[in-house]
């Protein structure tokens, strides 16, 4: 399976995400693949955040190598799932799809933990360190569910 996490810029929330979803496949030997991208070109070419490098290698987990970029329509043909965090990433990457089936790879990360829910994973950007570890322990939960259903294929 291959899947695509979506946020604002590509460096704090989804670049987060791919690094714990990586993990878990590494460690669970399963057989899947996973990138990340922002909607907006604010930061395309730059690094994680390094609040979002901090947190995950207080985890065990390394962002180093990322590279931000912009999502593209090609991303839908690329991917099987494409995860975003909150609602305006949704109504982006909706607004680009070229037709139903690249709607339907589309959800919400946290409805995997809430289903139909539509719940937002908060952007940590404008926050505090305090915000980054929330928001790695609600992703955490959702790549865990991500994982389980890879697994399970």
């Amino acid at each position: 399976m291959k899947v695509l996490f979506v946020c604002l810029g590509n460096i704090c929330r989804s670049p987060l995400a791919k690094g714990i979803m990586e993990d878990k496949i590494r460690k669970r030997k399963l057989h899947a693949w996973v990138d990340s991208a922002g909607f907006e070109a604010y930061h395309v070419g730059q690094a994680a955040d390094p609040r979002s490098e901090d947190i995950a290698a207080k985890h065990g987990i390394s962002l180093k190598g990322h590279v931000a970029r912009k999502f593209t329509m090609q991303d839908f043909g690329n991917f099987d799932r494409i995860y975003v965090m909150d609602t305006m990433n949704y109504s982006n990457v909706i607004s680009v799809a070229r037709n139903e089936k690249d709607m339907s790879k589309v959800d919400f990360i946290l409805n995997e933990l809430h289903p139909g829910s539509n719940r937002p994973v908060p952007d940590p950007y404008y926050g505090g360190r305090d915000c980054f570890q929330k928001i790695y322990d609600l992703l955490d939960k959702a790549c865990d569910s991500i994982a389980n259903e890879i697994a399970s294929q």
